[in-house]
C-alpha cells in the first residue's frame, strides 16, 4: 500500500471514530457512484452527513481542508444525490469536511456545512 493511501486510510479511520464518538452512526465508507466517491456517510437523528476527509502528515503546503476544490465538490454532490435517491431519504442533508493532521497527537477539526 502506498504511503498516500495509508495516510488517507488512517485519516478516514480517525474521522469515523470521531463521528461515532459524537453520536453519529456510520452508514457507509468510501461510497462510490460512477467516478464519484464520498469518504463517509453518517447519520444522526434526522440528518445525513456527506463527509469529505482530508488528511495530511504536515502542513507544509497548507491545511487539509484547503484541498477540496469545486470539481471534487461537484462529484460529491452527484454521489450524494444518488445515495439520497437510493434510500428514499426525506430528511436533512449536510456536506462536511473533516480535516485530519497526523502526527504524534493527531488533530481533528470538523467543518460543518463546509461544501456548498
Amino acid at each position: 500500500m502506498s504511503e498516500k493511501i495509508n495516510t488517507g486510510t488512517k485519516g478516514e479511520d480517525l474521522a469515523a471514530a470521531f463521528l461515532t464518538d459524537n453520536g453519529f452512526e456510520i452508514l457507509r465508507r468510501n461510497y462510490r457512484f460512477r467516478r464519484c466517491e464520498i469518504d463517509i456517510i453518517a447519520r444522526k437523528e434526522n440528518w445525513i452527513l456527506f463527509v469529505e476527509v482530508k488528511t495530511r502528515s504536515y502542513a507544509y503546503y497548507g491545511y487539509p481542508e484547503e484541498f477540496v476544490d469545486g470539481q471534487q465538490a461537484n462529484r460529491i454532490f452527484q454521489a450524494a444525490e444518488e445515495f439520497v435517491y437510493s434510500i428514499n431519504w426525506h430528511g436533512n442533508i449536510r456536506f462536511d469536511i473533516i480535516s485530519v493532521m497526523l502526527g504524534r497527537h493527531p488533530e481533528i477539526v470538523h467543518f460543518e456545512d463546509a461544501i456548498n
